[in-house]
């Protein structure tokens, strides 16, 4: 792992790039913990102050300061993707290291439920689910909801793979030597799905997040709960565009541009690495 990270960092400037963003990210998440101020408690500081050396990003019109609150935001919505993507992944894990290995019947009844959830009009019934839990929504709730429906199109991806792998010498070798289909999956064709299961927990947490956001905006997420979706509703409530208040906005979105940038660059970073073609011409080999 170490040698990984090292050839990583020596040769791809995007992986670079991406540890500055995350770096950047992880600080915020570790600064929450140590914030001066509670994040549920208004009108602690003077409203509207634009950015200086006392308030990094000024203050709100709830009188809040817009820093500490985002570190709040960062770690809410971070985590609640992380959640998605950890539940997800289980699903699509199992979903199609089954259909895959095991054929016929099982592979035709998991991939019609599969497809079922690939056509689903998800926005609106996310609004849907919004608006009916309204009041129990939470991050954690919300995570699992969007964990529901955000494997499919991974399982598919994860069953494509099992096919070829099924058919090669060391999986005839493991039901030969009387290993059970069980074990053949878990111990045999895992560890070569395990790339296409990080890209797709990388991708899997910018599509939470960004669902976090639409909901939020439109009012059917937990708002008492810091996220830069609420960031970015409370935002619009109290007019901070026309207030003049631009720092409100600027904020939440540069900590959304900051984060999808580090996770997309460590994606594609660490895909070209995987990848022993590119990863030759990466270090010149």
């Amino acid at each position: 792992m170490f040698k990984v990270i090292r050839d990583l960092f020596r040769y791809d400037g995007r992986f670079r790039l991406a540890a500055f963003f995350l770096t950047a990210v992880t600080v915020m998440i570790i600064l929450s913990y140590v914030s001066p101020y509670d994040p549920d408690k208004s009108f602690v500081v003077a409203m509207d102050m634009p950015p200086s050396p006392e308030h990094i990003f000024g203050t709100d019109s709830r009188g809040q300061d817009v820093f500490w609150w985002m570190t709040f935001a960062m770690r809410n919505s971070f985590f609640m993707g992380v959640i998605t993507a950890a539940v997800s992944r289980v699903i699509a894990i199992l979903m199609g290291l089954s259909a895959g290995y095991r054929g016929g019947w099982l592979d035709r009844f998991l991939m019609s439920v599969t497809d079922t959830f690939v056509v689903l009009p998800l926005l609106p019934i996310l609004i849907l689910l919004g608006f009916l839990l309204r009041d129990i929504m939470n991050q954690f709730l919300l995570g699992f909801i969007l964990a529901l429906f955000g494997w499919p199109y991974d399982a598919r991806l994860i069953r494509s793979q099992v096919l070829t792998l099924r058919e090669r010498a060391f999986t005839r070798t493991a039901v030969y030597s009387g290993t059970g289909p069980f074990w053949i999956t878990i111990r045999e064709h895992l560890p070569f799905v395990m790339p296409i299961v990080l890209a797709t927990t990388i991708n899997n947490i910018l599509w939470a997040i960004g669902f976090e956001v639409t909901l939020s905006i439109l009012g059917l997420s937990d708002l008492t709960r810091p996220s830069i979706g609420t960031a970015l509703y409370w935002a619009n409530q109290h007019g901070a565009l026309v207030a003049g208040v631009w720092w409100w906005i600027a904020a939440p979105t540069l900590a959304a541009i900051v984060l999808a940038l580090g996770l997309y660059l460590l994606l594609t970073s660490v895909n070209d690495y995987i990848d022993p073609r590119t990863r030759l011409r990466l270090i010149g080999g």
